[in-house]
């Protein structure tokens, strides 16, 4: 099993920053990827970006060149940082980690931008 806990979630005005964390419950071996997802009010959990074992990552077009994906193995954690935040970045942010062809999936934490 692998539980995961985000953290990092707020309110921010657009143009601000924020970092979020994902903590991973046991062990980072064997956890192939892991992911962040969002969801915004009314729509679709889109994945925001992606962070395979081997180190090459993957961003949502809507992201690219803003947000950071990585990962920290030996603090057994998960990150994103988000910069240059646009109102539209608001939902709820989802952590994910893939084990053994299995998803685990965080709680979430809720990010607001503000105008």
């Amino acid at each position: 099993q692998v539980q995961l806990v985000e953290s990092g979630g707020g309110l921010v005005q657009a143009g601000g920053s924020l970092r979020l964390s994902c903590a991973v419950s046991g062990s980072m071996f064997n956890i192939n990827a892991m992911g962040w997802y969002r969801q915004a009010p009314g729509k679709q959990r889109e994945l925001v970006a992606a962070i395979s074992t081997g180190g090459p990552t993957t961003y949502a077009n809507s992201v690219k060149g803003r947000f950071t994906i990585s990962r920290d193995n030996a603090k057994n954690a998960g990150y994103l940082q988000m910069n240059s935040l646009k109102l539209e970045d608001t939902g709820v942010y989802y952590c994910t980690a893939v084990r053994d062809y299995q998803t685990y999936w965080g709680q979430g934490t809720q990010v607001t931008v503000s105008s």
